[in-house]
């Protein structure tokens, strides 16, 4: 698994960035707010500014996708996007350009479903499904913004997957813990709650 490509900027378009990684370039597709954030970069820069840039694969049989995300809280709120029923890759991608990963939290954590329906092709059911479902792991994409506590977060998740727990139910376990846990602790703790 990919976490992050850390190369120059070979070419940047507002959905799409190349990543030239020791002659290898790798496309990833990235959000707006992530073009807004590497255009600054370049802008000003006389040479090819280096940049890292965090990673999310998703492989299916006739593609292997790569996105790019500057920072993250937005990785972790793609990550918690795609995990709602019916919301896929691009939509993430669409409500990731649309909102900012604030607004789009604080729209979850106060059930406005208006604001997220202002999405486009985010119907109100669709709305209704991430509001509901999301509102109890928003707190995640908080501890993710922080730094540490996310990678402690992403890790510890992944491995109550690994074991066979489902995401959700595996996420909502992790929400409740005291921050500053190691990932061992974290694993231990949420255990005892599944």
């Amino acid at each position: 698994m990919i976490e992050y490509i850390q190369g120059a900027i070979s070419s940047l378009e507002p959905t799409r960035a190349v990543i030239d990684c020791n002659g290898v370039g790798y496309g990833l597709e990235i959000s707006l707010t992530s073009y807004d954030s590497l255009q600054r970069t370049i802008t000003g820069s006389e040479q090819r500014p280096h940049v890292k840039l965090l990673v999310h694969e998703v492989i299916r049989e006739d593609e292997h996708l790569l996105y790019g995300f500057c920072d993250e809280a937005e990785r972790a709120m793609f990550r918690l996007l795609i995990g709602v029923n019916g919301v896929g890759a691009a939509t993430a991608r669409v409500m990731l350009s649309s909102m900012s990963v604030d607004e789009l939290r604080d729209a979850v954590a106060t059930q406005d479903v208006k604001l997220i329906q202002r999405v486009k092709g985010i119907g109100a059911k669709t709305a209704q499904r991430i509001a509901l479902e999301l509102q109890d792991k928003v707190g995640a994409v908080s501890a993710a913004a922080a730094g540490t506590g996310g990678r402690v977060y992403d890790e510890a998740l992944t491995a109550l997957t690994t074991l066979g727990f489902p995401r959700a139910a595996a996420g909502k376990a992790l929400q409740g813990l005291a921050p500053g846990l190691s990932v061992e602790e974290m694993i231990k703790e949420a255990l005892k709650s599944l």
